[in-house]
Parts: structure tokens; C-alpha cells; sequence
């Protein structure tokens, strides 16, 4: 069935359902230095280099560069006035240019909540290219207001773009310059994001954290012929990719009511048509709310599974009778966004990668530990060739992992600056320049 209508106007998801809300990737740590320089971003010179697939990941707030066997590490020191963090948003068709997201200091804290506060932070989008190290503020004739993040390229000249009006979010599209900027969502229909885009380019995948709960939807590039894929007050349903033939959606489905801190969820997929809904694992298997390190190297952000070119599923699985360390307290108020409490005595188990064939059930574990670690963030290289993931011990900062495409050869590529994490890994499509 096509949907066309709007709900009506409703409470701020920032403060709906007693839970906390999930927002797109932001890091909270600082970054100075000057913009590196073309030869500090260049592919290592050595035959093998050619051959080596490249991984963006952040770390402090920091965005690293690193070959998957783990030499030619780099970090961009992208210094702008009053810019603190950094971070990376979607690659352009090339692969040698990307959208970053910086953000002013962080406007809430002590005295300050989360929900009412965040918002307000001042934040920018910039076109930078990985091979000549130029960064250009992008979208200033838009008029956007101040909280805003990158969420999907359209194509090469355009990106929908998550703005917030007084707690309120919606979707703008518009051009890289900021002109033609027009209405994707309202903001009356709640948060759209988990944005996703079809393989023939043609449509657009998403949630909205709305009124009646998290929601799938698709739409063409303008909003509009929607089609809603999943939604039940009872399921939060989450985050989007598109099958490689482009006929499924992949989200995940978490029992928010009786998890409130959204530890855990089931990979479902449904056809991008609307007429059918699966659900692929049972007993809410996959680590959802990914959360890591200590008290002070804490952090996480929400798992997402992911297709692989041969149209399975790879997602972090819970080993029996998981348990994170740090515990979601349900009966406090949420003025952080986080929550937790610090417990490693109650942790126990972890998480490995399975990959999941919809078509018949099966499952094959692609990573192992022993002792049990908390493996999550799967990737595949472009070539299909390697798998990238991050893998982090009770009270550990994150490692960002490779392994060959059937998990084996596993091994550390970098824990980022100091070792104090590294998260959020995205292959280039493209190598850069040897200089």
C-alpha cells in the first residue's frame, strides 16, 4: 500500500517514548592542527600499496586514513575557526571526495540537557578531496539553520541534508552550493534518518522516529511516492540498505519496550515494494546499541547490518548469554544521551560477525575471539576481497580489524590516537594519488 499523508504535528522526538533517542554519528572529541598536505595524504609508494584497499575511520574526533594492512596511517588536520570535532560524511562517485560535518563546541552539558540543548550547536558541512587536501565550506546559500548533518548523496551535485528547528528535525535537498534547497520531510512527521539510496538511484530509503514509533519508509528523490515498509508502535525499526538487486530493504527491528537502552534488536528485511516484512534471527541476537571503552574512553553508536555483493547479510551477533558492561539505567532521566552506568562486573560474552544468507537461513561466523570480544561495524571492501570491523574487550577503546572475506587472517590495523579508539570504518572506492 502507498502512503502519502502526513501526521499531524506531535512532541519532539527528543523527548517521545521515554527512551532514548538514536542520532546519526557524531564525535565529541577535539581536533586542532593545520590541513595536511598533499603529500601527507598520499597512497604509500611501494608496489604492494597499489593492491591494498584504503579505510577512513574517526578517532578523537579525528578522521585517520589507513591502508588495510595497516601502513600508510594518516590523519586529517582539518583547522577551521571554532571547529572542534570532525567527522565524515558520504563519498562522491569518485571516491576521492567526501562530505565532512564539523561542529562548534557542544552546547549542552552540566545543567544543560541533551535533548534541549544539542540541537543548538552550531554545525558545518565541507567538500573535501582526499588527493589534493582542499576543504571548501558547501550549502552556506541555504539558509539552514545551525544543527545540521550530512545524510545522502543524491547524486554528484546534490545531498538531502537533517536540519533541526527547535528540537524539530526534518530533511532538506539541495545542491553542494546550497542553492534549489526544497522539502524532503516535515517537521511535523519526526527525525528522518538511516538513510539509504536505491542501486538504480531512483529512490530513497529511511526511518522516521515519529509519533507512532520508528517507521520504514521509501520515497522518490523528492519526497514524495512513499511506500512505508515497516511500522508497529511495539518495534523499533531501523536504519536502511538496499539489497544489491534493489528489491529488499535491510533494518533492523528492537523491542524497545522491554529494552529500553536498545541493546539488542533482530535483522529483518522487507520488499522495497511493501508487501512483504521478514524477520531473519530471533531472541533480539544482534548487538544493536553498541557501547565500549571505559569512563574515559566511553562511547558507541548504533549498529547497522549490512548486504554484501553476493546479497547476504553480515551483522554483529550476541554469543549466549552476553551481557555489556555498560548497563543502561531505565529509571533516571536521560540528560546525556548515554545513560550508563560503568558495571564490567556484570559483563560477560561478546559479539562475532555472522554472515546471513536470507534466501535459506544460513549463518556462518566470520570472526572469533578467545576470550570473547565485542566484534561489530562490519564492512566489505569494495573488490569483495577483505572485511574491515572494530573489535573492543570489556573496558577497551575499539580496534579497527581486517580480515579476508571468509574472516580469516584477522588483524589489527590501528586503535587509533594514543589508543584511545578507532570507530566507524568506510572503504574508499578509489586509491589516491601516488605522488
Amino acid at each position: 500500500m502507498t502512503h502519502r499523508t502526513r501526521p499531524s504535528r506531535h512532541e519532539s522526538p527528543l523527548h517521545a517514548w521515554g527512551a532514548p533517542l538514536l542520532l546519526p554519528l557524531v564525535c565529541f572529541c577535539a581536533c586542532s592542527g593545520a590541513l595536511a598536505s598533499r603529500e601527507a595524504l598520499a597512497v604509500d609508494a611501494s608496489p604492494a600499496g597499489a593492491h591494498v584497499g584504503r579505510l577512513l575511520f574517526t578517532s578523537q574526533g579525528r578522521t585517520g586514513l589507513v591502508q588495510a594492512d595497516g601502513t600508510g596511517l594518516r590523519y586529517l588536520d582539518l583547522h577551521q575557526p571554532r571547529q572542534v570535532t570532525w567527522q565524515p560524511g558520504p563519498l562522491l562517485s569518485d571516491g576521492r571526495r567526501g562530505i565532512f560535518l564539523s561542529m562548534e563546541a557542544r552546547r549542552d552539558g552540566p545543567g544543560r540537557p541533551f535533548a534541549e540543548y544539542y540541537t543548538q550547536t552550531p554545525c558545518h558541512l565541507w567538500l573535501y578531496d582526499f588527493d589534493l587536501a582542499t576543504l571548501k565550506e558547501i550549502g552556506t546559500n541555504a539558509g539552514l539553520p545551525p544543527f545540521k548533518t550530512p545524510a545522502l548523496l543524491l547524486g554528484d551535485d546534490r545531498v538531502l541534508v537533517q536540519v533541526s528547528h527547535g528540537g524539530e528535525g526534518q530533511l532538506v535537498s539541495m545542491r553542494l552550493d546550497g542553492t534549489d534547497a526544497q522539502e524532503f520531510t516535515h517537521p511535523d512527521e519526526g527525525l528522518p534518518y538511516g538513510l539509504s539510496l536505491s542501486p538504480d538511484g531512483r529512490r530513497v530509503a529511511f526511518h522516521l522516529a515519529g509519533p507512532e514509533g520508528y517507521q520504514i519508509w521509501t520515497s522518490d528523490l523528492k519526497g514524495a511516492d512513499r511506500v512505508r515498509i515497516a511500522a508497529d508502535p511495539a518495534h523499533l525499526y531501523f536504519g536502511t540498505r538496499w539489497s544489491p538487486d534493489g528489491t529488499w530493504i535491510l533494518y533492523v527491528d528492537c523491542h524497545h519496550r522491554q529494552d529500553p537502552g536498545h541493546d539488542w534488536a533482530d535483522v529483518c528485511i522487507g520488499r522495497a515494494d511493501g508487501s512483504e516484512h521478514r524477520v531473519l534471527t530471533t531472541g533480539q541476537s544482534m548487538w544493536f546499541a553498541a557501547t565500549y571503552g571505559d569512563e574515559e574512553t566511553r562511547g558507541g553508536g548504533s549498529n547497522v547490518p549490512t548486504w554484501t555483493p553476493e546479497g547476504t547479510i553480515l551483522f554483529p551477533r550476541r554469543l549466549p548469554e552476553s551481557r555489556v558492561a555498560w548497563q543502561f539505567a531505565a529509571d533516571r532521566p536521560d540528560t546525556d544521551h548515554f545513560n550508563r552506568d560503568y558495571r564490567p562486573d556484570m559483563a560477560r560474552g561478546g559479539c562475532e560477525i555472522v554472515e546471513l544468507d536470507p534466501r535459506d537461513g544460513a549463518v556462518a561466523a566470520l570472526t572469533h575471539s578467545d576470550p570473547a570480544t565485542w566484534d561489530f561495524r562490519a564492512t566489505v571492501s569494495p573488490d569483495g576481497r577483505h572485511i574491515a570491523f572494530c573489535r573492543a574487550a570489556v573496558g577497551e577503546a575499539p580496534a579497527l580489524w581486517v580480515a579476508d572475506r571468509d574472516g580469516s587472517g584477522a588483524r589489527r590495523v590501528t586503535q587509533g590516537i594514543n589508543g584511545r579508539g578507532a570507530d566507524h570504518p568506510v572503504w574508499l572506492t578509489a586509491p589516491l594519488a601516488q605522488r
